[in-house]
């Protein structure tokens, strides 16, 4: 006798909505991911890499927004997925409202947590690129590299040491000095 497939519960927003507070989890088709706690080093990278291009934006008076995570990122517009990438960086402000950014940052970072790797190195890496991101990298503090994804050209990754200067693709101008970072 065949058995009848078991139907597993999708998620949708309204269930990220309903987490208690202070809770962080992901929605990527229906499936929530919760996300654990970050690490010293992690906030410390974030908060480094958010002020110096933040600084960065302000001094060219730029029109470009940067934010760090928690920030709510829509990649589509049915909202099945919902990620809140550590640093995105939005050009087109019609994608901004009080909620998040609506459709794909021109730029991500993600900062890899031993429970993140597989989330940062495949899955983003392939709804980021399905998405439209223009620029993606992701920062592993334990590997001590960056990766460094210029998806707009479709160009190969290119990967970096934490002493390298790296070049901000989307930018012809900002190139970010790691060694200088005070992490």
């Amino acid at each position: 006798m065949a058995s009848v497939p078991r139907h597993e519960k999708l998620y949708t927003l309204n269930d990220i909505y309903s987490l208690p507070e202070g809770s962080r989890a992901e929605l990527i088709d229906g499936h929530i991911y919760n996300m654990t706690p970050p690490t010293r080093t992690h906030q410390r990278i974030a908060g480094e890499l958010f002020a110096t291009i933040r600084e960065y934006i302000n001094l060219s008076n730029g029109t470009c927004e940067v934010n760090i995570a928690p920030f709510a990122v829509f990649l589509c517009a049915d909202d099945s997925k919902y990620l809140e990438p550590d640093i995105s960086v939005i050009c087109d402000k019609d994608k901004l409202d009080e909620h998040g950014c609506h459709g794909a940052p021109d730029w991500i970072i993600e900062i890899v947590s031993p429970g993140s790797r597989v989330m940062d190195y495949y899955t983003k890496l392939s709804l980021y690129r399905e998405a439209g991101v223009r620029e993606y990298w992701i920062v592993d503090p334990i590997k001590q590299i960056i990766l460094v994804y210029d998806m707009e050209h479709d160009a190969a990754p290119a990967i970096y040491s934490l002493n390298d200067t790296i070049k901000v693709n989307i930018y012809d101008d900002l190139e970010i000095v790691f060694s200088k970072l005070q992490f």
